[in-house]
């Protein structure tokens, strides 16, 4: 079902006034392609005139040689972004094989970013300390900042586009929120949709998220209530639990789960008191072997371990695995053949 033109011209007629008006504006009663949506964005000063606003910006070159606690590297529609946290600022370039001061600033007005995500349209950051996510579109070659959400949960800390239910979904890390973020295919104009919840980790803190055939897997985090960790498999739609996969206290503060061939992946970033000396990777056929120990723990057999390994991500046939506390080894490049890790190489 379409918008009908009215109902289009009162959207934009209306997104112009709010740009001075008080965040978190609700319109609860709008709708987007034939369901309600719950807000539209604050607009920046680039939305309403883009490409003349890109043929005046400056591209700003990275100045850093090397990364703070690198958390996502990504390759979207050709070009390759590294969200570099602990210096607030997301990377680009065309290539990785270059030194990091070859890459530019895409953004730099987030506080501790963690992932970005993208279609090709429009970009998806998340500003994790100010709870907001924020909107990038491209230009003259130029990435530039048009529209912001702000009041976007407890830190927003993982965000992935899907394709097959054409969303973006943002994860309120501490607060069990979902927030689902949509455009129409004629407009680049974000809309926030809905926002699902999941009760049951209201009280913990859960740094990611993966979707598998239709299902959502929230990896383990340490409860604020001491609640046993687990790995909860939900549906998509509506956040209803499943299946729980309990885990070991050393496994509990999970950062992402992996599905690769056939076998779980898993970046473990402290255990269950917060003790980074327990980060690792472990890999596993089911996931119900977690609880009884039965996995392979294979950081130090593959990688350099004594760092924090963080999330994975693939771009064509290889893995990219960003890591902290090693200072010498902040972004790996890996593949898997037949069931096993191969061609492991230290990007920086």
């Amino acid at each position: 079902m379409r918008i009908k033109m009215g109902t289009i011209i009162s959207i934009f007629v209306l997104a112009f006034f709010i740009q001075g008006c008080t965040k978190d504006t609700k319109l609860e009663n709008t709708e987007f392609d034939g369901t309600k949506y719950l807000q539209i964005s604050d607009l920046t000063e680039a939305f309403s005139d883009l490409e003349n606003y890109a043929q005046s910006a400056e591209v700003v070159e990275n100045p850093d040689y090397a990364l703070s606690v690198p958390t996502y590297i990504t390759k979207i529609d050709g070009m390759w972004f590294i969200v570099d946290c602990y210096h607030n600022r997301v990377v680009y370039n065309d290539n990785v094989d270059e030194s990091l001061t070859g890459f530019d600033i895409m953004c730099s007005e987030a506080v501790m970013p963690h992932t970005i995500a993208g279609d090709g349209t429009v970009y998806l950051i998340d500003d994790t300390e100010n709870n907001r996510v924020l909107i990038y579109e491209k230009s003259s070659g130029k990435f530039i900042l048009t529209q912001k959400f702000d009041n976007i949960g407890v830190r927003p800390h993982f965000t992935v586009y899907d394709e097959a239910t054409d969303t973006f979904y943002v994860w309120s890390s501490e607060s069990g929120e979902l927030y689902c973020f949509r455009h129409t295919k004629d407009s680049s104009r974000m809309y926030l949709t809905e926002i699902r919840k999941i009760d049951e980790l209201a009280d913990t803190y859960v740094r990611s998220f993966t979707i598998i055939d239709g299902d959502i897997y929230f990896v383990s985090g340490i409860s604020e209530k001491g609640t046993a960790p687990r790995i909860l498999r939900c549906d998509l739609k509506n956040l209803k639990i499943k299946k729980e996969y309990p885990v070991p206290d050393q496994l509990a503060g999970m950062a992402q789960l992996s599905f690769i061939e056939g076998k779980y992946y898993i970046t473990v970033s402290t255990d269950i008191t917060g003790n980074q000396d327990y980060a690792t990777i472990v890999r596993t056929d089911s996931l119900e072997n977690l609880a009884e120990g039965k996995f392979e723990d294979i950081y130090s057999r593959y990688f350099v371990g004594g760092g924090t390994p963080y999330y994975i991500t693939k771009v064509d046939d290889t893995y990219y695995l960003t890591e902290h506390r090693l200072a010498s080894h902040s972004i790996w490049s890996f593949k898997v053949k037949d069931g096993e890790i191969c061609d492991v190489q230290t990007l920086y």
